[in-house]
Parts: structure tokens; sequence; C-alpha cells
């Protein structure tokens, strides 16, 4: 019988009259749990069945079906747990930024036991079955999600519908149901095909709701850099050695072949291993993973090379060195592959791989240590290489004969003394990069003590305003009065509190001026006792005054303030004051303030100073280069590289700062100018298209990363 979702999304003949909430959405597709996860489980009972036939008639018995079985005969326990982990994934995010990052991290190796790479390839291989299904209607829902997620532009990484939340739902509740690897090897792959087909309905059903009840799918934003051609083929050589299941191997089966090693403990043959597996020997199971992965069966007459032809067998040192070379090679190739190099950039990197190839066969810890002298080398160059987005930018050539100074000093030295002479050449570049930068880290100094200052004092104003205003509960206090004390008051409270070094709590007075100014704009206590009041506006007013300009507080908006509270001390001196309504007065949206000298100073940038009326358009041609950006602007970490629109011009900047709670955060482009602005100013960037993340991550480390992804798809592949 054929299976399919059931439809529950209707149409609306009335496009925004009933426009859903991103809960209502949510809501919506967890109902239709039950349907995904009952069509997963008719489709594994149909092999089931086939085989029970089969058997019936004699013939050969089916491959083992336990595992399949299981579930099937479990299906109210694997509704159940299906449920819960997919409201989990979709309402917790479902690790945004372990998605980010891909399923397999090359550092992270060296942390992984055997049941994570088993829980990789898992995974890996139930999103190729549904990405196969949804990928033709997926583009449609990220724009409307990321519509009703608030974003004006398609933020695909954060959809709470994405296909990997679905996916790494359905393996957890395999894993509930079957303990043994192997079985849920083979579910997990069946499983997740049907749950692809599911899945396409799923969505092409909601896009249609969600466009029937008015809304509107967000546009593509603009273009980001890309960091590599996401499509580019792996080298042959990685597709024929390079794959997970062999990194293991190493540890056991083909060091087994080599002569005169029978009977010797696998630990024996680790300093064989290069750097690029040796991550792998403090895994907690190795001696239960040797043990499984010399029961497998051996290649016979060894591996086939690029040209399909068999090779001999290699002992451990042979394979530790090739694996080894594959993995540099690799890791060059992605840095040539990364657009965000500037070519003649990575016309330099290509000339150092004689030297690099040689260097990771004889010292193993280029890949384990981030610390090695010839690692922080390719880091420091390729990362500093980022504060030029064009070969015409001011100071390029000036960076570029440098890094080919140390590029020919390290070719022209002895092969044997490569890490010693990337440690020199290293040293070197960065004493120079010092020289070059010195006023620039004044200034930044500078600009980041302005802005602790102002996060400091933001910070405690918050406070002060939330006890401003219950104070004013329950009062007849104007509107603009409240306003006025949670605002900038609060800042000139908070300024003169953090100013004082002697402990006392109102060193000059302003806070006793809170309460004189709500006496004075009360009209019930005013008309007891007119003649405090002739006497108070004075000094009231002047302390006012001194406490504004002790912030730096806009001369233009004093005068305008002013005039409202002596018109309203004019009314109720005369008896025909309004009376102030009771009701508290909104709460006014949080924002970080700065003061003239310190905005100037960090170069700071306030949202409305920024945004256009309509986002920039995306050219056609660059509308195949859009990258996801990270989840959260906010999130960005120190020494991240962005781009900035500013007067119509995008500018290179790097994140050099952020403030202890980050609120605030400091850019720097060419020639030390600061960039400053607010968390929240940030996200509106990002939002509108005007900011757009080149890396926030090493260069070198997103190589590496790819290297290890490669040989995930390889071991897919293989299987």
């Amino acid at each position: 019988m054929k299976v399919s979702l059931k439809r529950r999304f209707g149409v609306a003949d009335d496009p925004g009259a009933l426009r859903p909430s991103l809960q209502d959405c949510l809501e919506a597709v967890l109902l239709q749990a039950d349907s995904l996860i009952d069509s997963v489980l008719d489709s594994l009972a149909v092999p089931i069945e086939r085989a029970r036939k089969a058997a019936e008639r004699g013939e050969r018995p089916a491959p083992d079906l336990a595992a399949l079985r299981q579930l099937v005969s479990q299906r109210a326990a694997v509704r159940q747990s299906f449920s819960a982990h997919l409201r989990q994934a979709i309402y917790g995010g479902g690790g945004v930024e372990a998605q980010a990052r891909g399923l397999v991290r090359f550092e992270d190796l060296q942390l992984f036991e055997e049941a994570q790479l088993d829980e990789s390839i898992e995974l890996a291989r139930a999103m190729q079955e549904v990405a196969a299904s949804v990928d033709e209607v997926l583009p449609a829902l990220d724009a409307l999600m990321s519509t009703l997620l608030g974003w004006i532009t398609v933020q695909p990484q954060i959809n709470p519908l994405r296909p990997e939340l679905f996916v790494r739902a359905l393996r957890e509740c395999i894993a509930e149901q079957v303990d043994d690897a192997q079985g849920r090897s083979a579910a997990i792959v069946p499983a997740a095909g049907r749950m692809g087909v599911s899945l396409r309905l799923l969505y092409r059903d909601l896009s249609d709701w969600l466009r029937s009840h008015g809304v509107e799918p967000a546009s593509q934003g603009a273009p980001v850099i890309t960091s590599g051609k996401a499509a580019a083929e792996p080298s042959s050589v990685a597709r024929t050695l390079l794959t997970l299941d062999r990194l293991r191997r190493l540890l056991s089966g083909e060091l087994d072949d080599a002569p005169g090693l029978a009977g010797r403990s696998p630990q024996d043959f680790m300093h064989t291993v290069p750097a690029s597996v040796e991550a792998l020997q403090d895994m907690k199971q190795v001696e239960a993973m040797v043990q499984r992965l010399s029961k497998r069966p051996r290649e016979p007459g060894g591996a086939a090379g690029p040209n399909g032809r068999r090779r001999p067998p290699l002992d451990g040192k042979q394979l530790g060195k090739q694996v080894g070379e594959e993995v540099a090679r690799m890791m060059l190739d992605k840095l040539m592959e990364d657009e965000r190099l500037l070519p003649s950039v990575r016309d330099l990197l290509q000339a150092l791989e004689p030297v690099l190839l040689h260097l990771t066969k004889a010292d193993a810890r280029f890949f384990s240590d981030r610390q090695h002298p010839a690692r922080r080398f390719l880091d420091r160059v390729t990362h500093r290489s980022l504060a030029y987005a064009t070969e015409r930018d001011e100071g390029f050539r000036r960076f570029l004969q440098s890094m080919e100074d140390a590029v020919v000093s390290i070719s022209e030295q002895p092969e044997g003394q490569a890490s010693v002479t990337f440690a020199h050449a290293l040293q070197q570049l960065e004493a120079q990069w010092a020289r070059q930068d010195k006023a620039q880290h004044q200034r930044q100094e500078e600009a980041a003590r302005a802005l602790m200052h102002a996060e400091q004092r933001n910070l405690l104003a918050q406070r002060l305003a939330g006890e401003f205003r219950e104070r004013t509960h329950d009062k007849e206090v104007p509107a603009f009065v409240v306003d006025f004390l949670c605002g900038p008051w609060a800042q000139v409270v908070a300024e003169s509190q953090l100013s004082c070094t002697d402990g006392r709590n109102d060193p000059e007075g302003f806070m006793a001026l809170v309460e004189e100014l709500l006496w004075s704009v009360q009209p019930r206590l005013v008309r007891r006792q007119r003649s405090r009041l002739v006497g108070l506006i004075p000094a009231l007013l002047a302390g006012l005054r001194q406490g504004l300009q002790r912030i730096g507080y806009p001369a233009e908006r004093i005068t305008p303030l002013f005039d409202q509270l002596i018109a309203l001390h004019e009314a109720l001196l005369q008896e025909d004051a309004p009376a102030a309504s009771a009701q508290p007065a909104p709460v006014p949206e949080e924002a970080v303030w700065l003061a003239e000298r310190e905005a100037s100073e960090s170069g700071y940038l306030a949202a409305d100073s920024v945004m256009p009326v309509e986002p920039p358009a995306v050219a056609p041609e660059a509308a195949d280069e859009i990258a996801p950006a990270p989840a959260a602007a906010g999130e960005l970490s120190i020494g991240a590289w962005i781009e900035l629109m500013l007067e119509g011009q995008w500018v290179r900047a790097q994140l050099s700062w952020a403030s202890p709670h980050r609120t605030l955060f400091m850019f720097i482009s060419r020639g030390g100018l600061a960039h400053s602005m607010s968390r929240r100013t940030m996200e509106r960037l990002r939002a509108q298209g005007l900011m757009r993340v080149v890396a926030d991550e090493h260069v070198v480390d997103h190589a590496l990363d790819a290297v290890a992804q490669a040989a995930l798809r390889n071991t897919l592949d293989k299987t």
C-alpha cells in the first residue's frame, strides 16, 4: 500500500487574515511527528514482509533484519521517542553551532571516542538520503521561516525546521531502541530515505500554507565572501585512501600485515602513526576498536590506487607517511580554493608546498599541535591577509613583500631545519607588524577604555532606572518626567557614582534631585506648598543642567526638556495644571547611550545613522556566493573579520574588542580607524544586509576541518 503524509495544512482564502506566528508554525509541524515516523516504520516493514515470504518459499534467507523488526514492533515507543526528540530539537535549536561546524572537526578527532565517530558517519549517511529529497523545496521554506523569525534576509542556518534537526531526532530515536551499532547502521539509511520523502511533502505543504496566509519570503540579502568552492571534487588520492575507516585501521589491520610485527600489541606501533591520525590514540576504547577492526575482511592484494591497479599492502610506517602527506596536500588544496585569500597570497602559500610536505612527514606534530611553528606561521599570515579585500588596498604591497621575504628565507633553508626556520620567520614578521601597529594599538586602547566605562555606566543606569520607575509607581507623575529619570538622569547618577572614589552613594547630590523633581511635578503635593516650589525651581533647574552637562548630554536635547518642565511648573503655580495620569509610563526600549566624547573616541555608530530605507540589492552574479553567517552577530569571536557598509562602500574591519557583558563591540579597519556599536546595532546591520562575515575562524583550521569532512564523505562513498 502506498503510504503518504497526511496533509493538515489548509489554504487561506483571505491572505493575512490569520497570519500564523512562529509558534503556530512549529506546533503545526510537531502535530505531523506521528505521521512522519509512521511513514518511516511502514517503509521498514516492507523488507521484513518480503523476507518472510521469501523464507516461506524456501529461498535464501534474507540479511539480518533484527533491528528493523525491533523498531517496527515497538511502534508506540518509537513514536513517543521521536516526537520528544523532535520537539527538543526544534525548540532547542538542535545545536546551531555544532551544525555550522559540521559533523567532524579535525581538532576534535583526538577527543572522539569510537561511538562519536560512528554517530558522525550515521548522521552523514542519513543526511545524504534526506538532502537528496528536500534540496529542491528547502530554499523556499528557508525564506519563509526567516520572515517568521524576524529577518529580512534568508538565514537558513537558524531555520528551526531545517532537515538536520529531523535527522538527529530520527537517529536519537533509533539509538534508544537499537543498542547494536551494526543494527543502527542497517536501519538508519532506509529510515532516512523514507523520512526524506515525507519531509519533502511536509516542506512543500508548509510553504504553501504560509504563503496563503500572507507570509512573504525573505530576500537573499548581501553576498558574503565564500571560504572555498563547495562543489570542489576531492583529489583522486583522497578518494582512495583518506577515509575515517582507514584512519582507524591504521591502528590495527595493516600494521599486522607488516613483516615481523605478528604477535605484538598495536600500541607498540604508535610511533609509526603520523599526527594526522595520531589524534585517535587518546580514544578510550582503543583495544575494543582494534579487536573489532581486526575481524573485518581485508582487501585482497592491497588497496586500489588512483589508476585502479592494485598496490601491495603498506606497513604502518609507510601508510602513516602517505596519509600524513595526503592530509597536508588536501589542506593546501583547500587553502588554494579559499577565495577569501587574495591570489598573490595563495601563490606564496603554494610556493611553500615542498617544504610543508617534507615537514609533515618528518615532524608529525604539525597536525596535532596548534602551536607548532609552521602551523602558527600559516595561521598568522593567512588571518592577517584577510585585512585586505583587494590587492589595491592601502598597505597590501608592504604586507605582501614581508610575506614574500619570509617565504624565500624558509625555502632556502635546509629541510631538516624547517621548524626552526618557520619560527624565526614568524618572529621577524610579528616584529614588523608590531612596529606598524604600534600607533593603532594605542588608539585602540583609548577607545576600549571609553567603551568599557560606557558599558559600566549603562549597566548601572539600567539598575537605577528600575529604582526610579518604582518610585513613580502610583504617583501623579507625567510620562515625560518618568522617561527623563529612567533615561538621561539615570546616566547622570550612574556617572557620578562611578567617578566617586571614596564610596559615597551621592557625591554630587544628583540622587537627591530625584525626590525634589518628583515632588515638583505632582499637583496634589504642590498645591499645599506653592511657596516651596517657587524657591525650589531655580536650584532644581541648575542642578539638572549641571548633571546633564556632566555626561555631555546634547544641548539641543536639554532645551526642549527644560521648556516642557518649566511650562508644567508655571501651570502648577497658576493652579490650572492638568492632573497627571497615575498609569505608569511605557518602559522605553533599552539602548546603549554614549556621550559625544566617548562616541567620538570609539567611532561609535548608532543604528539610525547607518540604516538605509531599503537593504542593498544583490547582484545576480553574486547570488551563488552567498554563505550563511553565524546565528548571531553578537557571538562573533575576537579576531573575526567582517565587511561593513559605510557611506555606500564596503569596509573590511576586524573585531578587536568586546565589552565583558558583550553589549559593545569595536572593529578596526585600515589605518586604525575604530568602528564601535552596540549588540543590537550589529544584529540590525546584519539583518539589513549591511554587515557580512568574512571569517570567524582561522583559515588553516577551516582547511583542516574541510579535510576531516572530506574523509567523512569518502567513508560514505566506500560503504
